[in-house]
């Protein structure tokens, strides 16, 4: 198969350059190893159960994101949770700064952009590499894919491990620049509560300093019909409890959660995900980076690109397409 723009990862920032370039007229597939589309905007349904796993909330700063925020209010797909939260304490530390859910959990707001886009899910991309001035994709069962230009959106290490995989070679100063970013890692527990959850309104406390950094109950958010509790746990405990067994990551998990909850209450699911790359925490100054010196466009863009947020990897994603519609 031939395509105009190949991205890689449909995460928010591969589906809104998609969406611009497709507007612009030109052909695009988007490829991602996951079984749906939003990368950590992740939502898992279990039971009768929702819960957020991944990204929890967005916050805005940039006009042209509030744009696009308020279209999804207007719409009906997002709405405001809270204006700070608890530490879990008497104290409460509202700031009077919006912090916006999406209806039926985040990965919803995915699945509204990639309406309309070629997404092929479950292909895992093993190579990118050089033919006939273009680039050349191939996959974990030998399927390939040609592409006058590539936008790859996955955490930068798994970009660049493509790269090597295909023997690209960047220049000395944009391996430098993308070898630089950081990701800090982030396990999240899902437990299922039957009883009495005492998590202050509007359902979630935030403990920067703390092991288990955020609990939140998507009942109370409003997107599970029944109790369901994330819970996520600092950089540096992820980092300490990275390769224990799940079990023993839930029993640490509960020693935390145990506070929280009613004498009676009762633990009916437990679920544990490991994000490697949860978050960035040393970023590219950019919205996207551009490689140098290559026969062909190759971009690089997600929320390591100019912000570490749900906000950064739409803008970084929008300024990917702006730049590749004018080079295809």
């Amino acid at each position: 198969m031939n395509t105009d723009v190949l991205i890689i990862g449909a995460g928010l920032s591969g589906l809104f350059a998609a969406r611009g370039l497709v507007k612009a007229g030109k052909r695009v597939l988007i490829l991602d190893k996951g079984k749906s589309v939003g990368g950590r905007m992740a939502t898992r349904r279990i039971g009768g159960a929702t819960a957020d796993h991944g990204a929890q909330f967005f916050t805005t700063r940039d006009p042209a994101f509030t744009a696009l925020l308020n279209e999804w209010l207007a719409d009906g797909i997002a709405f405001e949770w809270s204006r700070g939260w608890s530490d879990g304490s008497l104290a409460s530390t509202r700031d009077g700064h919006p912090r916006y859910a999406i209806k039926g959990g985040m990965n919803a707001l995915a699945k509204h952009l990639a309406i309309g886009l070629d997404v092929r899910l479950k292909e895992e991309v093993t190579s990118l590499s050089v033919i006939d001035g273009g680039w050349e994709v191939r996959d974990a069962v030998g399927s390939r894919v040609t592409a006058k230009a590539v936008l790859l959106t996955p955490p930068v290490p798994q970009s660049l491990a493509l790269l090597d995989a295909g023997q690209v070679m960047l220049s000395e100063s944009d391996r430098a620049a993308l070898e630089q970013i950081e990701y800090s890692p982030c396990i999240t527990g899902i437990f299922g509560i039957n009883g009495l959850v005492n998590l202050p309104a509007p359902g979630a406390i935030q403990r920067p300093h703390a092991p288990i950094t955020w609990i939140a109950d998507n009942r109370q958010k409003g997107i599970s019909p029944v109790t369901m509790l994330t819970l996520q746990a600092s950089a540096g405990y992820s980092q300490q409890l990275w390769d224990r067994s799940d079990d023993e990551v839930i029993r640490a998990f509960k020693v935390d959660l145990m506070p929280f909850l009613d004498e009676s209450v009762q633990v009916t699911e437990t679920q544990i995900k490991r994000w490697r790359y949860s978050q960035p925490s040393v970023t590219y100054l950019e919205r996207t980076l551009l490689a140098a010196d290559q026969a062909a466009p190759l971009m690089f863009a997600g929320d390591a690109f100019g912000g570490p947020r749900v906000e950064g990897a739409v803008l970084s994603g929008i300024a990917a397409g702006e730049k590749l519609k004018e080079l295809v």
